[in-house]
């Protein structure tokens, strides 16, 4: 026998806010809707909850459905509940945000998305909804995160320069970070292995290869660490 309730409950949906690093800025995967409302307008991806699944599967389906995105990891962010955030009805949004490899993850457009795309933070479109103001939290949480958790792991390749390292932080933090004092902290740290390797077929002067010291950076995660600079 199905229950019925007395009161009229709102709809849930999961957005998620996903950040991706290359070498000139940090950038937000946003998608183009082909539905009504905002149809033609660009979104953080995401969708309605459905019975029996739970928000976190919402998200990572939605994400592989309008991105072509699958298996990464994902942190809750926040609950959005204006109830004249949608114009459709009031939905609840659950929000998560997630770091990515931009070489690692090839994207696409699929179901009710006419595209999928990278932006720069520094030049997003106008969103759909309340996005901005999801999209804006995320960064936020990012900007804070990264001061007290190692964060590196999901936006670099595997083997990386102090170069690489200092512009992520740069490009997250949004200013610039004294050379030397960033690089004497970071390695005091323990958490990077220098590897007898250069960079390969760059113009510039090869620099040292290094990478994550997994036990070191598990640590660290786990317990985490004052990173101000």
């Amino acid at each position: 026998m199905t229950f019925v309730y007395k009161y009229a409950r709102p709809a849930l949906t999961a957005d998620c806010v996903v950040f991706g690093l290359d070498n000139e800025d940090l950038k937000v995967l946003l998608i183009q809707r082909d539905l009504y409302p905002f149809a033609g307008e660009w979104a953080l991806p995401g969708g309605f909850v459905t019975v029996g699944e739970s928000v976190e599967n919402t998200a990572r389906r939605e994400l592989a459905e309008e991105t072509g995105l699958h298996d990464i990891f994902l942190e809750q962010l926040y609950t959005f509940s204006d109830p004249d955030r949608d114009p459709r009805e009031h939905v609840i949004t659950v929000a998560y945000f997630a770091l990515v490899n931009l070489v690692e993850h090839q994207i696409h457009a699929d179901t009710d998305a006419r595209n999928a795309a990278w932006f720069e933070i520094s030049d997003i479109p106008r969103l759909a909804f309340d996005h901005e103001k999801i999209l804006n939290t995320a960064y936020e949480r990012l900007q804070g995160k990264i001061r007290y958790q190692p964060i590196g792991f999901e936006l670099l390749p595997k083997k990386f320069t102090l170069r690489q390292l200092q512009h992520l932080y740069e490009k997250i933090l949004d200013r610039k970070l004294d050379k030397r004092n960033f690089r004497k902290k970071i390695l005091k740290m323990g958490i990077l292995k220098e590897l007898d390797e250069i960079e390969k077929d760059v113009s510039h002067r090869a620099a040292r290869l290094y990478r994550f010291n997994k036990k070191k950076y598990d640590t660290l995660k786990d317990q985490g660490f004052n990173f101000e600079i």
